[in-house]
């Protein structure tokens, strides 16, 4: 039981220093300017602006975003097997 314990202890930690780590790459922001496309975009991968030939694209925006989503769940969830060593159940 006590290892149980020391194992979610260890859990809530690694979620704690994940979370400040996001935030961390939200606080980032990067543009690139480059053959009439420019794009700004923050440090936790999330797109902000784009715009094309001067003109800004809330539909490119919406689905890059959507993109990076959707990429970011596959990966999450072909590492969940990584972390059942952890033998936490639920992960």
């Amino acid at each position: 039981m006590v290892q149980l314990f020391d194992k979610a202890k260890n859990l809530y930690r690694l979620k704690r220093q994940a979370d400040s780590l996001k935030k961390k790459m939200g606080d980032i922001s990067v543009e690139i300017e480059e053959r009439g496309i420019r794009l700004k975009m923050r440090g936790d991968q999330h797109v902000e602006e784009i715009f094309v030939d001067g003109e800004k694209s809330e539909r490119l925006k919406e689905v890059f975003n959507k993109a990076v989503k959707e990429s970011q769940k596959k990966v999450a969830k072909r590492m969940g097997g990584d972390f059942s060593d952890l033998g936490i159940p639920g992960l």
